[in-house]
């Protein structure tokens, strides 16, 4: 499709040992680059991601058929962040067909791994020297300019113990009772999360939750191995080593209880978080401009509670931003939840701000 639009496509293909210590089956990067003038300028990157989470219940309509009802568009990955493709691509043919007076290069980077942490999209993108940019926009909503998010902690947390029969549990050791103590505790200690304020606007407190649960063998068999799978949401504010030390910690004395069970814990990501960086200043400056006049009001920048692929340019030193298509939240954009949406004309002016914020940042130089 892209193709079709007149844009030269570079696929890069990651390694399969790389692809399959993420988890994954299959991973090709797409990565389109468009110079404008006979040199310098700024290299900007804009990236956004293709894959999604599951579609999970309560869906009114096929989650993978895009049905468009009452002008918005319902699909699972509609706002998170499969639009931003449409966005990006479409605002740098604007660019193509009117480049006079521009001078530097944009790049999209179109990945497919932000579901899992990134480091086989944009992450293994700029390890490889694929792509070395001076600025970057990420996928995000219209209606701000997110300048900083969260990072994130997903920890396996194993209690194995010895199945035994139903008959005679004292003969086993339950691993199921102790992961449910642990689990407890841990919902207990996400109550105290809510007075660790975020100095960032738009970041509230730190969050904790137990997202996956396996285990067991049968009904009547004494359960002897249990696996939990945490999300921990780290505020820019906070140390991520330190966040990992003392949530291993915390889990290990709350088993204590249980002596026979064995509680082994794995680091599945740790996402650092998004912080601004000097130059992001530049990017805000001119997507305001432009949102000013497409949607007619001053869109602030704000931090977000997510973490997402951006946290990849930051840490590489690249000035990075998130905006593109979506309502004002992600309570009304449906993300992650069933009948996920995305409002079509916020499609459009997304898409006519990003057009106009290159063209600024392009001309500018």
């Amino acid at each position: 499709m892209l193709e079709a639009m007149g844009f030269a496509v570079e696929r890069h293909a990651v390694p399969a040992d790389v692809v399959a210590a993420c988890g994954m089956k299959s991973a090709i990067n797409l990565v389109i680059r468009e110079r404008f003038g006979c040199g310098g300028g700024p290299v900007i990157a804009l990236n956004a991601h293709g894959d999604v989470v599951p579609p999970g219940l309560g869906w009114t309509s096929d989650p993978y058929g895009a049905e468009i009802r009452d002008g918005w568009m319902i699909g699972r990955g509609a706002a998170v962040s499969k639009s931003d493709f449409a966005t990006y691509a479409y605002a740098l043919k604007a660019l193509k067909e009117n480049p006079a007076g521009l001078t530097g290069q944009v790049e999209l980077h179109f990945t497919y791994d932000e579901e899992t942490g990134g480091a086989i999209g944009p992450e293994w993108l700029l390890a490889q020297g694929i792509s070395r940019p001076d600025f970057a926009i990420s996928a995000g909503f219209s209606y701000a300019i997110t300048t900083a998010h969260n990072g994130c902690l997903h920890l396996e947390v194993e209690c194995v113990g010895k199945s035994a029969h139903a008959a005679r549990p004292e003969t086993g050791y339950d691993a199921l009772h102790a992961a449910t103590d642990v689990m407890a505790a841990l919902y207990e200690l996400r109550k105290s999360y809510a007075g660790q304020r975020s100095a960032i606007a738009g970041i509230d407190h730190p969050t904790l939750v137990i997202g996956l649960i396996e285990g067991g063998i049968n009904t009547n068999v004494v359960p002897d191995n249990v696996k939990l799978r945490i999300d921990r949401r780290i505020i820019p504010d906070e140390n991520p080593e330190q966040v990992e030390h003392d949530l291993v910690e915390f889990i290990r004395k709350a088993a204590e209880a249980h002596p026979t069970i064995r509680v082994r814990t794995r680091r599945i990501i740790l996402a650092r978080p998004f912080v601004p960086l000097p130059g992001q200043e530049k990017l805000v400056a001119a997507i305001q401009v432009a949102a000013a006049r497409v949607l007619g009001e001053t869109i602030a920048p704000q931090g977000s509670p997510l973490y997402t692929d951006a946290r990849h340019y930051s840490a590489a030193g690249v000035p990075t931003v998130l905006y593109g298509a979506g309502p004002r939240s992600m309570l009304e954009a449906n993300a992650h939840r069933a009948d996920e949406r995305i409002k079509l004309d916020d499609v459009h002016k997304a898409t006519e701000i990003v057009a106009a914020a290159l063209h600024q940042l392009l001309r500018a130089h």
